[in-house]
């Protein structure tokens, strides 16, 4: 799962940061925020099978390249996270730890979380003996307990360590 966003000049929201340093609650009220100001958002998702046939890098990548792709307007120029560039067809600027240092990556790194979050809850529903609506898919305990009581699901990712043994 990777989003872009398109911001307006001068916008400041309270609070964006990286993702990872948010609270859900927090993440799902600062979505909200940044949807309402946004020009413009894309997504990128890319599938489990397709993970597992090129790989978490290159998966990462061409996610990135959807999610800008998707954005209407389309964006001019983007700032990218991360040191190895996606290949997209505008020109663009890597910034690694970008969702720490650049306000438009920290609000596109809390849309992405979002947005993997709610597919992970509607994971949960149809497969509740995972417990995804807890872990979030992350190879916690919890989850690979799970794994290895339950099996693999077919929304894992099979050539992941914790899941391959498994297949």
């Amino acid at each position: 799962m990777a989003a872009a966003v398109i911001l307006p000049d001068g916008c400041t929201l309270k609070g964006v940061n990286d993702s990872k340093t948010l609270s859900a609650r927090r993440r799902e009220q600062l979505d909200l925020a940044i949807r309402a100001e946004a020009v413009a958002v894309g997504f990128g998702v890319i599938q489990e099978e397709m993970i597992d046939a090129i790989n978490i890098l290159r998966a990462t990548m061409l996610a990135m390249r959807c999610a800008i792709d998707a954005l209407n307007p389309p964006a001019g120029f983007a700032l990218i996270d991360g040191n190895q560039s996606p290949h997209c067809s505008i020109p663009h600027r890597l910034i690694p730890s970008g969702d720490r240092l650049c306000f438009s990556i920290s609000a596109a790194s809390i849309l992405a979380k979002v947005a993997r979050d709610r597919i992970m809850q509607a994971y949960d529903l149809a497969l509740p003996q995972y417990g995804f609506s807890r872990h979030k898919g992350y190879g916690t305990s919890e989850h690979l307990t799970a794994i290895a009581r339950c099996g693999v699901s077919p929304i894992h990712r099979k050539s992941f360590k914790g899941v391959r043994e498994y297949v």
